[in-house]
C-alpha cells in the first residue's frame, strides 16, 4: 500500500536546500505526491523535479494569484509535455487576488481554457477555491473531467454535498488534526472521494509548532481520519489509495 499527497507546492524555494532530504523521505515513506505549481516558471521547475523522482507527480498550472502569467506559454508547456504531466493545477479562482472585475474575468478566462484543455487531454485538476466555491460548482459541470480534486475543502455541508453531486473529490489536510469544523465536513463526505493534502509549504499551528508543512505529516493526517471516521488505519491507507488511482486515472 501506499500512501498520497494530493497537493503540495514541492517547487517552492522553501523546499529547495533540504529537496534531496524530502525525496528520500517520500521513498522511505512510501508517499507519492502530487506537486502543483504556480506558474509558467514553477512548472518548469516541478517537471525537472519529476526527473529525479517517480514518486513526484507533477501538476502543471496557473494558480489564481499568478492570472497575469503567460497563459499561451502556459498552454505550449503542457501540449508539449502531456505524456510526462500528472496533472493540471493549481488553477482556480479567488477574488482575494483580483483588484478590478478585469482581473476576475482574466482569472476565469485562465481557469476556463486550462478546464478544457485537461478535459481534451484526460488530466485530473486540482482546484483552488477559496471565497469562490459557487462559482466554481457552477462552472464544472460545463467539462467533462473524471479526476476533479477541490483542494482543501472550506465549504459548507450544502456546498460539500453539491460537490459530491457533481462527482468532485475533496482534500483534508493538517488542519484537520485540530479543526472540528474540517472533522464534521470529513464525516459528510462520501469516502470514495476523500483524499489528503498537506498544502505546503504552508504553515499549521497547534501539535504542528507552526512549521512549514511536510509530506512526512501524511500519516498523522491519516491517523486523524481514521479516528473520524472509525476504521483502522491500514483500512484508511487502503481507501485513501483506491481514491487516489481513481482521482489520477490510473
Amino acid at each position: 500500500m501506499s500512501m498520497l499527497d494530493a497537493h503540495i507546492h514541492l517547487s517552492d524555494p522553501a523546499y529547495q536546500e533540504d529537496m534531496e532530504i524530502i525525496l528520500a523521505s517520500m521513498k522511505r515513506l512510501g508517499i507519492r505526491a502530487c506537486a502543483v505549481s504556480m506558474d509558467n516558471d514553477s512548472s518548469r521547475t516541478t517537471l525537472e523535479l519529476a526527473t529525479r523522482s517517480d514518486l513526484v507527480l507533477p501538476f502543471v498550472g496557473i494558480h489564481p494569484e499568478k492570472f497575469a502569467d503567460n497563459l499561451d506559454s502556459m498552454v505550449h508547456l503542457i501540449e508539449a509535455n502531456s505524456g510526462l504531466i500528472s496533472g493540471i493545477g493549481e488553477i482556480g479562482l479567488d477574488k482575494t487576488y483580483a483588484k478590478t472585475d478585469g482581473d476576475f474575468k482574466r482569472q476565469k478566462d485562465v481557469f476556463a481554457r486550462l478546464l478544457g484543455l485537461a478535459e481534451n487531454l484526460k488530466k485530473p485538476v486540482s482546484v483552488h477555491s477559496r471565497k469562490t466555491l459557487d462559482e466554481i460548482l457552477e462552472i464544472i459541470p460545463s467539462y467533462n473531467i473524471s479526476g476533479l480534486l477541490l483542494h482543501w475543502f472550506d465549504g459548507s455541508k450544502k456546498q460539500l454535498n453539491t460537490a459530491m453531486d457533481l462527482g468532485c473529490f475533496v482534500s483534508y489536510g493538517p488542519v484537520m488534526v485540530y479543526s472540528q469544523d474540517k472533522q464534521v465536513l470529513l464525516s459528510c463526505t462520501n469516502r470514495d472521494k476523500i483524499l489528503v493534502e498537506t498544502d505546503g509549504p504552508v504553515r499549521f499551528s497547534h501539535c504542528f509548532g507552526m512549521k512549514s508543512a511536510q509530506i512526512s505529516f501524511i500519516p498523522s493526517v491519516i491517523f486523524c481520519l481514521s479516528k473520524i471516521l472509525g476504521q483502522n488505519y491500514d483500512d484508511s491507507i487502503l481507501m485513501l489509495e483506491e481514491n487516489s488511482k481513481r482521482y489520477l486515472g490510473a
